[in-house]
């Protein structure tokens, strides 16, 4: 049997007369009296067919044939192609000036009632489409994100071909270090007792090749994290790893630059200009408030400290530091305790001043001088919203309270806006444990080595981020390629000879074999279609994504396994539950 000589998205006009096969899915059903209409669908669109009540060569009308149909049934149609009326044609469909009239309709697969309507707008709750995800697939916004993504993957294998790099895969079961997010760990059946990692990047193994000798090294990575999800993490995403060896910064920007607008080009048809914009880590806290600021947005911080210290409010006056975002429209004290929370979230407290038409009100402004009012908030009417602490805490919970009134006050823009963030710092204080960690991860080349000798906490690494809209795409570094520099940075971070030699032996001892300088940069494709796609939740470019709290609703994990299972790979189950 033949099951289709076009698909449900291909005829036209032209095609007029022909005799076609068609198969696909029952999109939806109608009934006019003596006709009835059958919209097909397949990943390639939908063809509307028209059935006539005449009888087929078995007695039975294909008018009542269709009567036993469903939705998301699999048929199989035979017919010709007609052109439709004029004033019939749909202009909103590619396949809109032609019917099939059938001369056969055939079962092919029948279906269950959904447990939901599949149409283009996400109607059910997610834990349904999460658990009926091969239905929920069948969306079109699903089929297209998807679809997006393979011509992604593949523009980016044709663009780094075309600049010599080697595509060469690396290991998924490597070895847990004690840095960087938290392993997934693999016990091993042969060796009782020892485990293997998931690893969260290849950022050993392309080292690796580095130093063996390939200068130019791609692969899409799958890495895998267990470390919570938000809406635009998963616990198992792909990102585009690159390294080169004898690089600089420059040439990194420069190949980045070329390949996404390459991406753009081809894919969206859109030029983007280049370079990119390029802002350091510390004017991207003082400004936005954040290390991945959405730059479409015209909201800034100011530093109010000189100012707000003048006044009477204790906490101000002793407070290292008091930033503002000066708002310059009303909010109600509702949206204001929200703001608040989002603040609390940062350990800190909001305060805040409203103005209009010259007039001042709110819980602090007994503390200042109508004049000293005027000069804290400016001359615009609106709310001042004011931030008290130490060292970045208030510019970082202002970030907060800027990304939720740009989310709820500020219609979407539709641009791309891309920025490059450097020098960022190699360490940085756990807020916890007050030990120095850290701040990206260890194999950064300082872009001061001396520095770690007077004061690593203030060491600058060249690092460097890509962001797009607000969200983080990818992050790079140009890597230490001297064992002795490599070894004091662990130092720096609290690991003894032992630990040094036990996690990363086998690095530091290729660093010795005639290293090549070298750098890289690894960008999160999940993170760019979703982004390029308008898509607020990774989940919606991810074909079988887990939930918030790590679970696959499809598969039902995770899951117990069988007691023989375990004990083949020497593992003991403690089912004592943990306190609430």
């Amino acid at each position: 049997m033949k099951y289709r000589t076009h698909n449900c998205g291909e005829l036209r006009k032209t095609n007029v007369g022909a005799q076609v096969t068609l198969t696909g899915w029952v999109n939806s059903i109608r009934h006019h009296g003596k006709v009835g209409f059958i919209n097909l669908r397949d990943r390639y669109g939908i063809t509307q067919i028209l059935v006539k009540d005449v009888e087929t060569c078995h007695g039975v009308s294909l008018l009542d044939k269709i009567r036993e149909l469903g939705h998301e049934w699999v048929i199989l149609v035979n017919g010709e192609v007609l052109a439709r009326p004029k004033e019939m044609e749909n202009p909103n469909l590619p396949t809109g000036e032609i019917d099939i009239e059938a001369s056969e309709i055939k079962i092919i697969s029948p279906s269950k009632v959904p447990p939901f309507v599949i149409t283009n707008e996400a109607r059910a709750k997610e834990d349904i489409r999460l658990k009926y995800r091969y239905l929920d697939l069948r969306r079109q916004p699903m089929q297209e994100a998807l679809i997006f993504k393979s011509e992604l993957y593949q523009t980016v294998r044709e663009y780094l071909h075309k600049q010599s790099f080697v595509n060469i895969e690396t290991p998924i079961l490597g070895r847990s270090t004690p840095e960087g997010a938290r392993d997934f760990l693999v016990p091993s059946r042969f060796h009782p007792g020892k485990f293997y990692s998931l690893v969260q990047s290849p950022q050993i193994y392309k080292q690796l090749l580095m130093i063996a000798g390939f200068d130019k090294y791609y692969q899409l990575a799958r890495c895998l994290r267990d470390e919570d999800q938000r809406k635009d993490r998963q616990l198992e995403h792909t990102q585009l790893d690159m390294e080169l060896a004898f690089t600089n910064e420059e040439e990194i920007f420069a190949l980045v630059e070329g390949l996404i607008k390459h991406i753009f080009t081809k894919l969206l048809g859109i030029q983007l200009d280049t370079p990119f914009k390029r802002m350091t880590y510390k004017e991207t806290i003082d400004k936005y408030g954040t290390e991945k600021p959405d730059v479409r947005y015209n909201l800034f911080l100011t530093d109010v400290s000189q100012i707000a210290k003048k006044g009477e409010f204790k906490i101000f006056q002793e407070a290292e530091t008091i930033r503002c975002i000066k708002w310059e429209k009303d909010l109600s004290r509702k949206e204001l305790d929200e703001l608040d929370n989002v603040v609390k979230g940062y350990g800190l407290r909001l305060a805040w001043i409203k103005q209009k038409e010259g007039n001042f009100s709110g819980p602090i402004c007994k503390f200042f001088t109508p004049e000293l009012l005027k000069e804290l908030t400016g001359t615009n009417d609106g709310v001042s919203l004011l931030v008290a602490g130490s060292k970045n805490r208030p510019s970082l919970a202002l970030g907060g309270v800027r990304n939720w009134l740009i989310e709820k006050h500020l219609p979407l823009k539709k641009e791309y806006k891309f920025l490059w963030i450097t020098d960022f710092p190699i360490f940085e204080r756990d807020e916890v444990t007050e030990e120095i960690v850290p701040a990206h991860h260890i194999f950064v080349m300082p872009q001061d080595t001396k520095q770690l000798d007077n004061n690593p906490e203030s060491s600058i690494g060249r690092l460097y981020d890509l962001v797009l809209n607000g969200i983080e795409l990818g992050s790079g570094s140009i890597r230490v390629h001297i064992r002795d520099l490599q070894e004091k940075l662990m130092k720096i971070i609290g690991f003894d000879e032992e630990q040094i030699e036990k996690n990363f032996g086998c690095l530091l001892e290729a660093l010795e074999y005639g290293t090549p300088p070298h750098g890289g940069i690894a960008i999160g494709l999940d993170r760019l279609a979703m982004t390029i796609l308008n898509r607020k939740n990774i989940q919606d470019v991810i074909a079988f994504p887990k939930t918030l709290t790590g679970a696959g609703l499809l598969e039902g994990i995770p899951s117990e396994v069988e007691t023989k299972q375990l004990n083949e790979v020497h593992i003991k189950v403690n089912h004592e539950k943990k306190d609430e």
